[in-house]
């Protein structure tokens, strides 16, 4: 079992330098404790997760084009999330509308080759399976 995941949930990317905030937007109107549980759909860029800072991937965009005009040299360029499929795997049994609710031990993909992950679920008192 995992912690359930909800709004202000801390992620990290592996290509990126700083902690992003899960923001949930009440679409579900589901709690877990006081504040609105997440799904794996909850992967909308900037409306559910707003950048992590600088971005270290070759594959971004900003990123191949901050370091060919730096000669070669990796250069970080802004965050500019693309996630081309849900956070993955979720919660088996728990489902919220009829949709998987967000656990603690799913991951997200991002296209330029990032791997978000959930460092603190928002809260620690509820588990899903």
């Amino acid at each position: 079992m995992s912690e359930l995941v909800v709004s202000n949930a801390i992620c990290m990317c592996s290509m990126g330098a700083a902690p992003c905030p899960l923001q949930v937007l009440p679409t579900s109107l589901v709690n877990g404790g006081s504040v609105l549980a997440a799904t794996i759909n909850d992967n909308i860029p900037f409306a559910n997760l707003s950048g992590f800072g600088m971005c270290n991937s070759p594959a971004n965009p900003l990123v191949a084009a901050a370091t060919a005009a730096a000669s070669g040299v990796l250069t970080p360029a802004g965050c500019v999330p693309v996630f081309p499929a849900p956070w993955s795997p979720g919660s088996v049994k728990t489902k919220i509308k009829n949709v998987s609710a967000l656990d603690k031990a799913s991951t997200l993909n991002c296209a330029y080759n990032g791997v978000v992950s959930i460092n603190f679920p928002g809260q620690v008192s509820i588990a899903v399976g």
